[in-house]
């Protein structure tokens, strides 16, 4: 069986690398830009109150601004919209009110579920509304807001320059919505002290775009304006709102009190598995988090003791024959609100590394075509990934460290920047300081260049850089990164250049190798559907990139000749064909191998996936050739309104010729039950089970490992800032001949309120 797996994705490969291209091979028609010119709107003041109920009844709505939603952009090409779509936009001196009348010939097919606030993974499969507003018109940043018909939220931020949409930023609006015999009404009220703008006493004028999705046969997404896939820049294509007058930014003061309190019960790991578990204390941690409107778009972040509480479970993920430290993104409300103003092309800020702060501050705005940023944290532990070129390892100190993000970017131009940053850490002993330059270049509608240059100075402890194999004293070392990208409507081209030097530290940030130097360079073409086609894109594409170390020995080679399909039933499959060449412990492993992954949306509230490798792998913990076949089937299924679920599966076999080294089964489900758009019950349970075979390793290791990790949470949320959490989690291990044992508990509570002044 194995060899007939590693045969047949050889030959899978084999195929994928010589059929022919012919769309490759055509010349690609000329591609013309037609200029943008965006439709204007005047908004004028409500004529009378509103409450957001979704009935659309009071006299305001009468006179307010109609945009229409005539345009189908995907999968149609700017055809027209199947269904009419109505968005109505007014305004009073305290709030933005945006609506929509979505018009459907058979309502019964809607698709609307209840759950969590952002939890887009759900809400995309619905129908649903969005629209965003670029409050200051300079085309580089929105504020993004999504409701489906039963007024459940969903806010994010979106940072054109990055591609970046951040569902993590929160804001407090109100939004309801009704399904009737004609279809359905969106209602909402953004608080103007929600958004930022400029201060002026003329006429202001916005950027804005109304969007509706419709999944039936595939996912029907309509637009207020054109969208040309041939230009790279989204926001550049708004509508624009002209009228907007006599408001003014508010400089708001919002007092976030918060109280957790958890007790965890733990084994005496010396005992396990015959060990009790010990009675822990009920610890309470009261904290303050201060948000003040310095000027109308400079805030300040302020916390003492600060909630940096998680309450959703990282997705587990198998940690066996990795070379690099694995990426778990972060999931704290604190950190994640303004995270885009520290985005850079090289990731030298990632606040994960921050793990258990006494206090926190951030300052985050833009004034002009300046924007700033800065964050700053004393924590009691100082956790640290040690990279090298053929892997990493982490470590922490039990001592506290002060951290510091310093971040200036400039406009420059209609659709380009410049940026500074520096982040520094310090300790006893211990210090990180990265400083450099960075650019966003926007040559055309089709064209961009990113690049970046920071140096650090580094200094560890001599018993850390002793452990870990690192250089003592002080030391310094650079990085470079160089991007460009060409996005039009057929092709996508892509060149870029990074180099790392073997003594660069990015301890504020992500960045898990160095001595490195690599090229990359990126080719595919799309090919779109048809209205009612069998296909809605179709995208072609090879992938070339070679990787030396800073004395110029190649340690990375790669060739990826890829396939994408989307299409009816809201189908997406991707097949990629690799051929690679890795240098590790002193040799060269040669790998082919073919992954791949499919996905579709049958019916409404559903999602089917699966993917999966086979072909060769290298065995970095014996440091020999292997061979590897993976497979992950998972399912999302929405039981009525208010319940849904969730599971996947991963399994994992690493074999050398006929002996098996390991086999790894991943399993994870979720299940939660929405009372409403505020409240809702959920469990979660992963369980990891590692069989290894001792006899085909170098170093001994347990023939079996085992865990189960569940958590149950209670939420109550009136916004996103005033919350009711009331949970339970315990974490279990087994090893061969024991069961799974507990070996801890925790119950946690967590209240906070909003107050606004």
């Amino acid at each position: 069986m194995k060899m007939v797996i590693h045969s047949l994705s050889r030959l899978g490969l084999l195929f994928l690398l010589l059929a022919p291209l012919p769309v490759f091979a055509q010349n690609p028609p000329q591609e013309k830009t037609t200029p943008l010119t965006a439709a204007q709107f005047k908004v004028s003041q409500a004529k009378s109150q509103i409450k957001i109920d979704g009935e659309l009844n009071e006299p305001a709505w009468a006179t307010a601004t109609v945009i229409p939603l005539p345009f189908e952009w995907t999968p149609g090409d700017n055809t027209p919209a199947p269904v009419q779509t109505e968005c109505l936009v007014t305004y009073d001196l305290h709030n933005l009110y945006i609506a929509f009348r979505c018009h459907d010939p058979e309502p019964a097919k809607i698709r609307a579920h209840l759950m969590d606030r952002d939890d887009t993974d759900s809400l995309v499969r619905d129908d649903h509304v969005s629209f965003m507003v670029d409050a200051f018109n300079d085309e580089r940043r929105g504020f993004q807001f999504r409701v489906n018909p039963l007024g459940v939220q969903a806010d994010a931020i979106f940072s054109e320059l990055e591609g970046y949409e951040d569902f993590s930023w929160d804001a407090i609006w109100d939004a309801a919505g009704q399904i009737s015999e004609s279809g359905y009404t969106v209602e909402t009220a953004i608080p103007l002290n929600q958004l930022r703008f400029k201060k002026t006493d003329q006429e202001q004028t916005w950027g804005f775009t109304a969007e509706r999705s419709w999944p039936r046969d595939a996912r029907h997404r309509f637009t207020s304006h054109k969208r040309q896939r041939q230009v790279a820049c989204i926001i550049c294509q708004f509508n624009k709102l002209t009228g907007f007058q006599g408001i003014t930014p508010s400089r708001n003061i919002e007092l976030n009190p918060t109280l957790t309190a958890n007790r965890t019960d733990a084994m005496d790991l010396d005992q396990f598995p015959y060990g009790d578990l010990e009675a822990g204390k009920i610890k309470f941690e009261p904290g303050i988090t201060a948000k003040w409107g310095i000027t109308s778009n400079l805030i300040l972040n302020a916390a003492i003791n600060p909630d940096f509480s998680q309450i959703e479970a990282d997705v587990a993920q198998l940690e066996v024959n990795r070379r690099f430290a694995i990426y778990y993104p972060e999931k704290r409300p604190f950190f994640l609100e303004g995270a885009d103003f520290f985005l850079t092309p090289i990731q030298a800020v990632f606040t994960r590394t921050v793990f258990n702060p006494l206090w926190g501050a951030k300052f985050t705005g833009k004034s002009g075509r300046t924007a700033i940023g800065f964050f700053s944290s004393q924590d009691e532990v100082n956790n640290l990934l040690f990279p090298f070129n053929e892997g990493s390892m982490q470590g922490s100190l039990e001592d506290e460290v002060y951290s510091g993000v310093f971040r200036l970017r400039q406009d420059v131009g209609k659709n380009s920047t410049v940026g500074l940053l520096y982040t520094g850490r310090a300790g006893s002993g211990y210090s990180n300081q990265v400083a450099g330059a960075d650019g966003f270049l926007r040559f055309d509608q089709s064209n961009s260049l990113t690049f970046q240059f920071i140096h650090s100075e580094t200094r560890y402890p001599d018993e850390i850089s002793r452990a870990y194999g690192q250089k003592e004293g002080h030391f310094g070392g650079n990085a470079l990164h160089v991007d460009y990208m060409h996005q039009s409507r057929r092709w996508i081209l892509q060149a870029a250049y990074d180099d790392f030097g073997r003594n660069f530290r990015a301890d504020s940030g992500f960045v898990p190798r160095v001595d490195l130097r690599s090229v990359t360079g990126l080719v595919f073409h799309r090919i779109w559907g048809q209205p009612k086609s069998w296909f809605n894109q179709i995208r072609l594409g090879l992938l070339g990139q070679a990787g030396y170390n800073q004395e110029g020995k190649l340690t990375d080679q790669g060739f990826t000749v890829g396939l994408m399909y989307a299409g009816l039933l809201e189908t997406a499959i991707n097949i990629h064909g690799n051929a690679e060449k890795v240098f590790f412990n002193g040799r060269y492993f040669d790998m082919v191998y073919a992954d791949w992954q499919a996905s579709l949306r049958p019916f409404g509230g559903s999602e089917f996936g699966l993917q999966g490798r086979a072909g060769d792998q290298t065995d970095y913990e014996n440091a020999r050739e292997a061979s590897l076949f993976s497979v992950s089937p998972y399912v999302a299924l929405n039981i009525g309104r208010h319940a849904a679920i969730s599971l996947s599966h991963q399994f994992e076999l690493l074999y050398c010729g006929d002996d098996r080294i390991y086999s790894a089964n991943l399993l994870q489900a979720k299940l939660i039950y929405n009372f409403s758009v505020r409240s809702f019950i959920r469990g979660i349970v992963q369980y990891r089970d590692i069989s290894r075979n001792p006899g085909m390793y170098l170093e001994p290791q347990p023939s079996r490992s085992k865990g189960l990790f569940t958590q149950f949470l209670f939420s109550y949320k009136v916004n996103p800032r005033t919350v009711l959490f009331l949970g339970y989690s315990d974490n279990g291990a087994g090893l061969e001949g024991v069961d799974i044992t507990r070996i801890n508990r925790t119950i946690f509570l967590k209240i906070s309120y909003a107050w606004q002044i």
